[in-house]
């Protein structure tokens, strides 16, 4: 098992920095002991068993790991030495180059969990940039306890990662809201269209992750049945479905793009 050593996390009181806190503790990866969190105006009434503090040179002091969990708008007032340690930032839109500046850290890694850590179900990936070769392990271990993780090759796909897997919930929550209205202009009542769309987005995600089919798998075993499903997809490709979805993607893409340059 990769030696992590202490982490510190600025913004442990933060719904992300909570999130991450509570799966390093839980699975086992960072002790109580070794983990400390600081928060800016106030500790959490819930919050994780582990070393608190508002002071975040304590918190650089007592770490080894030091993770930016802070809104990319409140960064520039984070006032952070870490020399030696390494750096890694959750925040999107702020580069690596400025983490190094801010930091003074040689050793940096930028990373995009999404919501879904809270479950241990995030999608993680990871771009290094470290004098240290053992560093990129390190990143990894640590975001393993979130969900999948994959460390990728260059900071821009980061900026692409925050359009796509950083929506999280909302672009599936998107497609099941689209379902819901359309069966309520059915005259489907409102709440049993809620919860039936609901369910076929909870039930897909727990199908593909039973099943571990790629997304272009299952939708050609639907296809190649041939049944009421596969009449469906073909409209919604006929009509621009991947094509909405892309230029989607690519809005998200373009403003994540826009942070960073920012």
């Amino acid at each position: 098992m990769v030696g992590i050593g202490r982490v510190g996390i600025v913004g442990g009181a933060g719904w992300l920095g909570s999130a991450i806190a509570q799966a390093l503790v839980k699975s086992g990866t960072v002790s109580s002991s070794d983990l400390t969190c600081s928060y800016r105006s106030g500790k959490p009434e819930i919050a994780v068993d582990c070393n608190w503090t508002n002071d975040n040179a304590e918190l650089v002091e007592n770490s080894d790991v030091v993770i930016l969990s802070v809104r990319p708008a409140d960064w520039k007032a984070v006032d952070i030495e870490a020399s030696g340690k390494l750096v890694v930032s959750v925040m999107a839109g702020v580069n690596v180059l400025d983490i190094k500046k801010r930091t003074g850290s040689a050793r940096v890694a930028r990373a995009l969990p999404n919501a879904a850590a809270e479950l241990g179900c995030s999608y993680t990936p990871i771009f290094m940039r470290s004098t240290e070769p053992a560093d990129s392990d390190i990143a990894r271990a640590l975001f393993m306890t979130c969900g999948a993780v994959d460390i990728v090759s260059s900071e821009d796909h980061i900026d692409y990662f925050t359009a796509m897997s950083g929506s999280g919930e909302a672009f599936p929550a998107l497609l099941a809201d689209a379902m819901m209205k359309d069966a309520v202009r059915q005259g489907i009542d409102p709440n049993i269209a809620r919860r039936a769309a609901q369910q076929v987005i909870v039930g897909a995600g727990k199908l593909q992750a039973h099943h571990g089919l790629s997304p272009s798998a299952t939708v050609k075993a639907f296809v190649d049945y041939r049944g009421t499903t596969a009449a469906g997809i073909v409209e919604m490709r006929e009509k621009g479905f991947e094509a909405i979805v892309a230029a989607g993607l690519q809005a998200a893409y373009r403003k994540s793009q826009a942070l960073s340059k920012d």
